[in-house]
């Protein structure tokens, strides 16, 4: 590489480049100090800690957790933090927000006496990149986790990366087909973004997945994130603005959707019957998030 090239370079891109030199050189404790400094760099943070994971130096984040921590470049939740001003630690916070999720999705079971680990096919639904996924797997292997998402990408890294199954999720709810029934279908934060066409349409087919006597568990955007944005629910008590932090899904069907609890409680009674729902807690998911847990006859 010619001095006027590197000179062109960021602090960062120049790290990146003499940790791939000494990788490529054998000397793997260089190459740790220099990532690490270049995972210190908002423009070379990714791709850093990519390299540092990849080839298990010291100082990556799976000798901590013990567990797969390579994050997908396409991952809009991990762009989220990255760009957030108030994130410090963006590979921190991302993958201590899977962890918390985990343990917000396992107080909830418990509460139905249905213990995380002792539940059988788990479904994640509108999964992502793995944010949660990773944890889930860690907790109960990968062979009882299938993944789904309208973003095929999202579904091909999980499946690759953490060896769960996967399949691909459609924009309106009646084009998808379910490759098997499930214990737990867990969905977290898609109700969330929904418009009012499809809002119950998607509760109706996502109890159609659960198999007898199975748990679906899925959050909402309740009263106390609406007046935290100083939204106005209509006379249903719903609210949808046609925008979110995903760039990949059109934002007329996944927009930012706001629902009382009285909102909630008429479409389960109406689609499935009130007896379903077992537990509700809200703000539980974020301490922002209301939680709904209903249950298969």
């Amino acid at each position: 590489m010619t001095t006027k090239a590197i000179q062109q370079m960021t602090p960062g891109e120049q790290l990146l480049d003499e940790g791939r030199q000494l990788l490529a050189q054998g000397d793997r404790v260089g190459a740790a100090q220099v990532l690490a400094r270049a995972r210190d760099e908002r423009d070379t943070l990714l791709a850093a800690h990519s390299l540092i994971e990849a080839n298990d130096l010291v100082g990556s984040y799976n000798n901590v957790m013990g567990l797969d921590c390579t994050i997908s470049p396409q991952d809009d939740i991990f762009g989220f933090f990255a760009g957030h001003h108030s994130s410090r630690n963006p590979l921190r916070d991302y993958l201590a927000d899977g962890w918390r999720t985990l343990s917000e999705l396992m107080l909830l079971l418990e509460a139905v006496d249905q213990p995380l680990l002792k539940t059988g096919r788990i479904l994640e639904f509108a999964s992502g990149h793995g944010r949660f996924t990773r944890h889930l797997v860690k907790a109960v292997g990968s062979h009882k986790v299938a993944v789904s998402d309208v973003v095929p990408s999202a579904v091909e890294f999980a499946k690759g990366t953490f060896g769960v199954d996967g399949f691909l999720s459609a924009s309106t709810p009646e084009q998808v087909e379910w490759p098997a029934k499930y214990d737990l279908v867990f969905v977290l934060s898609l109700f969330s973004h929904l418009p009012k066409a499809t809002w119950t349409r998607w509760l109706a087919k996502l109890y159609e997945a659960l198999a007898p006597g199975g748990l679906l568990v899925f959050s909402t955007h309740g009263v106390k994130a609406a007046n935290f944005d100083h939204v106005a629910l209509d006379d249903d008590g719903y609210f949808f603005a046609a925008s979110s932090e995903s760039n990949a899904i059109d934002e007329q069907e996944y927009g930012t959707t706001f629902t009382s609890e009285a909102f909630v409680l008429a479409r389960i009674a109406e689609t499935m019957g009130a007896d379903t729902l077992v537990h509700k807690k809200p703000v539980h998911f974020w301490n922002h998030q209301d939680a709904y847990v209903l249950r298969k006859r």
